[in-house]
């Protein structure tokens, strides 16, 4: 790959669209699709690039095609059969997928990606919208370290952080792990605030107090006030950490780990769900504790 190197991007939502668009911005001719096509037409006209209205022909004559869709079933309908994006991709291409999805899609595109001598690397992100938007994502991947080193440098566009943990569905699985640590650095952080406003001390006082202490996370930093002002309209919705926390699951029964807490965050989660909240944000935990 090269500083002129093209790519087309698949997969337009909130965290696709300012993805694709760091991409173009940093001189990678970019085509995109998306299944809305009004939502690729707005990219174009913020951005420049161009659109093509099926995976395949934006893949077609590019070197890196990225995915970004919503799970299993989303990936295998852009990425197999004849509209597909490796039905456009040429040998030596490779293929990044975005997507969290399961360790066992990843194998499976990697094996279809082989036949044709496509490259392909899974490589779920952490940080959210802003971290997208402000091209500052945490990216963990899985896949051969040759074909890694040559998308790290596009990649790297919309990333503070990249790195290959292993072979093809590792990234996939440790984004598993990560979602795991999210759920009960919430959990806990829902229980800290609330004890604290029920023991009646100063919430803010308290952050300052113990944030740059070993009880300091992201989540923290970043959700704890959110959380104190009742602001649950952003971020990472509660859906989305479900589907996640399924395909988490899944993998546990295959592997035999056991994941109690996390368990009991997702019948949390369901609750909340149930209340008609699917599209608050994860830290939306704290409101299950209060008496309000």
């Amino acid at each position: 790959m090269t500083d002129k190197s093209t790519c087309a991007f698949i997969g337009l939502g909130v965290m696709g669209y300012p993805m694709a668009g760091h991409l173009q911005a940093a001189g990678h001719p970019t085509t995109v699709y998306n299944r809305t096509g009004a939502k690729a037409d707005a990219w174009v006209a913020q951005h420049g690039g161009t659109s093509a209205p099926t995976p395949r022909e934006a893949a077609t004559g590019n070197d890196v095609v990225m995915v970004c869709v919503g799970n299993d079933d989303d990936l295998r309908s852009v990425v197999f059969g004849d509209d597909g994006a490796l039905a456009g991709m040429a040998p030596g291409a490779t293929l990044v997928d975005h997507t969290t999805a399961s360790a066992v899609v990843a194998r499976e595109i990697r094996a279809a990606a082989d036949e044709i001598g496509v490259g392909f690397i899974d490589a779920p992100v952490s940080g959210g919208q802003a971290g997208a938007e402000n091209g500052m994502l945490s990216i963990m991947c899985g896949g051969d370290e040759d074909v890694f080193a040559t998308v790290d440098p596009m990649i790297t566009v919309y990333a503070k952080a990249t790195v290959l943990v292993g072979g093809t569905g590792s990234g996939q699985l440790t984004k598993m792990v990560n979602q795991v640590c999210i759920g009960g650095l919430i959990q806990g952080l829902s229980e800290a605030l609330d004890f604290a406003r029920r023991a009646g001390l100063d919430q803010e006082k308290v952050l300052a107090a113990i944030s740059q202490g070993a009880s300091g996370s992201w989540q923290m930093d970043n959700r704890a006030r959110t959380m104190l002002d009742r602001h649950f309209d952003h971020g990472f919705a509660l859906d989305w950490m479900r589907k996640d926390f399924g395909i988490v699951f899944d993998e546990a029964e295959r592997i035999g780990a056991t994941l109690p807490v996390t368990a009991m965050v997702d019948q949390f989660y369901a609750r909340l769900q149930r209340e008609g909240h699917g599209r608050w944000d994860t830290s939306a935990l704290i409101e299950l504790l209060r008496d309000d």
